[in-house]
Formats: C-alpha cells, structure tokens, sequence
C-alpha cells in the first residue's frame, strides 16, 4: 500500500501518532524493528506498545493530577492508548495499571486490522532523506539510526539510565505473613475488594539488615561509556536511592505509613501497628498471578538480587518471573534541536514523538506521538497547526519539549504543576482543582480547532 506518512517505532508514541493520523483517512508504513531479528536490551516481545518497566499508567485522577488530567486530555482525543489500557485495567488503587500482555494486544489488533495502516517488521537504519516521517524509536533506539540521529542534529545525544522492577508469582508470596490494603484503605470502583497492595512487614532490624544488603550486593558494571550517565529521579535504582541516607528508603518505596499490620495488634493498636518499613507489591496482569515490587528498580545482578529480595518477610520462597534490570536510554536535546511542532530544524519533513524527545513516562510519551499525529494531519491536509494551549497538559509538556526548558540543562520529565502557567491568586489547598478546572476549560476552547481536519 502506497503511504502519506512513514513512521518508525512502533512503541507507545509511535503506535498512538499512527492511530491519530489512520483515523483522519491518512495511510501509514509503521516500521518495527522487533519481529525482524533484532531486539532492544529491555524488550522481552515484538509487540506493539510492549511495556517494559512498571505497568502503571499512575493517578487517574483528573481533578487533583497532572498525569490524571493528562489521561482525560487523551480519552477526548480518541486516544488508542487509553482505550486499550481500559480494556487492560487492573485494580490499582486511584492509579491505572494495566495487565501488560493484554494492552499490547489491543494496541496491536487496532492497528493491524485498520485499513490505512501497513506494520512492516524491518530495522530503519538511518533518517529517510525525504518524505513526512515521525521518529518514535524511544529511549532504546538503535545504535545506527541514533548515529544518523546525531549527525543530523549536529548535537551530541544526552543520555540516563533507567531501572526496571522485578515481577513476583502470586502464589510464591507468603500471605500468613503478608496482608492485603490500600495506604489509608483508600478504595477506587476498580480497587479489590481488600485493597490492592501486598504488602511485606519489616522490623527495624529487618530493614537496617536489608538496607546494608542493598550496599553491599554485586550491581552491574558499567562500560567505559557510560559511567557518566546521569539516572532519572523519577525511575531511580533502589541501592541508589538508599545510598542517600540509611532512612531514604522509609521516606520513598518502604514508607509504612497508613498501612496496619493486622498481625501485630494491642489493646492500643487493635487494626495493627504501622511497620518500621513495608515492601508493597502491585498487581500486575489481570489473573493476579503477577504482583511488581513496587519501586524496586534495581541495577543489582540477578543472583544478588534473588538472595536479597528472598530475605524479605513473605518473600522467602518468592518465584521470579522477572528480575530487575538496567537500560540506558537516550533522548534529544529538543528545545534546541526541535521546532515547536516537533520537527527537526535542520530537516522540517522528520518530526520526533516519545521518549526520545525528552519526556518521561508511559502516557506522556503516548502524549506526545498523539500530538505528533495530529501536527502531521494538519500539515498533510495543508492546514495550519494551532497548538494545545498551555493552561492543558498537553499544551504544558510540548512546551516544556520544545521550548520553555533550557537547553543547558534539559532533562526528562514527567508531566507536573510546575510546567503549567502559575496561578499566584489561588491558594495551595486550592490550587490543584484550579490548576485541573482552568485546563479541562481551556481545552474544550481548542478542541472545536481540530475540526477542521477530516476524521
């Protein structure tokens, strides 16, 4: 089939800019390279839209998050990728997480079925010269098509790494010793009916002994390349994170606060005492036969890593379906090398979507293929392109992308507050709700702006 657009990389950012563009009646050549002998060092499939670290989408609240709002920008966008995470859906507390196998397989089906898509499985090895293209390779493209990518740039590629967190079996988990519960037994109509976390019970002597466990255990050595990496705070290794301080891990992913140990109870305490630190683990695939620990991104070996974790209460006898692991990832320096519309300045007909260009997190680089696809709709149909406005999380994270950060120090990010425009007038208990209500707002103004485009 002849194509209007190539794009390549068929993860998150690529699949849903491919979605937005085949709904418009657009044909596209999306190009993978998994399925066609190659593989990256953190993908386990060739599935599209394969998920790789957690299988959370975070909050989904849209009235007090960013990440929330940001969820509810996409659904009146039509986005593909909030409709497989529904169809996916585990429980998760006020969070979306979603069984990983079965998203994969909705984005998949959705877009091998639609007529103006063609998936072809090949490894595009340097930047096409000419013809509309959007990158959205992520953090692990390929050695050769990031050389072109930095030879058209004329700027060096910045880079960090990230963690991955191990994968538990259900029923390897000692739950005489564990419980069941939400932090403060907070419910959502998708929660279960106990709560949605396991959670594992430490002493403070358990924890210290863990802590000195952390330090001492083998990590992976890193080559000569990439020992100045810088990690991202938000996916940061756990040793890392304890290295800080022996009480950091208390005040982040072992925090035990609003969890009550129902096997240690008093006359004072009679629903159970808090913990001196609790390991929570959440549920990962929607048989609830998988169970992620919960912030434990870890770069230790995989042998240290069992012998530790093992001394977990609960987890003495735990069964591993995934360990933990370390990728490097690597992104644009796009404030300097990207347009506003995402286009690259030095060859305007390749635009770049995803990770790699800088944001971080699951649906924010869905986010930004979305937008990436609607840019190339209204450049296709010979229109002009009006930006989200600021005030959305959309508007706010492509201009933290393409502009407002500084280039000197650009680093991902996650969609937060702080990339919108301030509200000084609003008080801080306020400031949220004002923050989601002034974007919802905003964004039905700007909406009616894509109808001009045929859908």
């Amino acid at each position: 089939m002849a194509h209007d657009i190539h794009i390549i990389g068929g993860g998150l950012a690529g699949s849903e800019a491919t979605w937005q563009l085949a709904q418009r009646g657009f044909r596209i050549r999306l190009s993978e390279m998994r399925g066609s002998g190659d593989m990256t060092p953190a993908h386990q499939t060739d599935g599209l839209a394969e998920l790789v670290c957690s299988n959370s989408f975070r909050s989904d609240d849209s009235d007090k998050n960013a990440v929330g709002l940001l969820h509810d920008e996409m659904r009146r966008l039509d986005s593909l990728v909030m409709t497989a995470g529904e169809k996916a859906r585990v429980p998760a507390g006020s969070a979306m997480a979603v069984d990983r196998d079965v998203f994969s397989a909705e984005v998949e089906r959705a877009l091998m079925e639609h007529p103006n898509v063609t998936v072809v499985r090949e490894r595009v090895d340097a930047l096409p010269d000419s013809g509309p293209t959007i990158v959205a390779t992520g953090p692990l493209t390929a050695q050769s098509l990031a050389q072109s990518i930095v030879e058209a740039t004329g700027q060096d590629r910045l880079a960090f790494f990230d963690a991955i967190a191990p994968i538990v079996h259900r029923d390897s988990i000692d739950m005489d010793i564990c419980w069941i519960q939400s932090r403060w037994n907070k419910r959502t109509e998708a929660s279960n009916e106990e709560g949605d976390y396991i959670n594992c019970p430490m002493t403070k002597e358990q924890y210290y002994a863990f802590h000195q466990g952390l330090m001492d255990g083998e990590k992976t050595e890193f080559r000569e390349w990439e020992k100045d990496t810088p990690y991202f705070d938000g996916c940061m290794p756990i040793e890392v994170m304890a290295a800080r301080g022996v009480e950091t891990l208390r005040f982040g992913p072992m925090k035990p606060v609003g969890l009550d140990n129902p096997r240690d109870t008093t006359p004072e305490f009679p629903q159970g005492r808090w913990p001196y630190a609790v390991v929570q683990l959440r549920q990962d695939n929607k048989l609830g036969t998988l169970w992620n620990m919960v912030g434990f991104q870890t770069k230790l070996k995989h042998g240290a890593q069992v012998e530790l974790f093992r001394t977990i209460p609960g987890l003495e006898n735990a069964e591993f379906a995934r360990l933990g692991g370390l990728h490097r990832n690597t992104f644009l320096n796009s404030p300097l090398v990207l347009d506003r519309q995402l286009r690259l300045n030095r060859a305007p007909h390749i635009r770049f979507a995803g990770q790699v260009t800088g944001c971080e997190g699951y649906v924010e680089s869905a986010a930004v293929g979305l937008m990436a696809g609607l840019m190339a709709v209204n450049e296709l149909a010979g229109q002009d392109w009006a930006p989200p406005p600021k005030t959305t999380a959309l508007g706010a994270l492509l201009s933290h992308i393409t502009g407002d950060a500084e280039a000197d120090t650009f680093q991902p990010m996650n969609v937060n507050f702080g990339l919108f425009p301030p509200l000084h007038e609003v008080g801080k208990k306020q400031r949220k709700e004002a923050y989601t209500a002034r974007a919802k707002a905003d964004l039905g103004q700007w909406l009616p702006m894509l109808e001009r485009v045929p859908a």
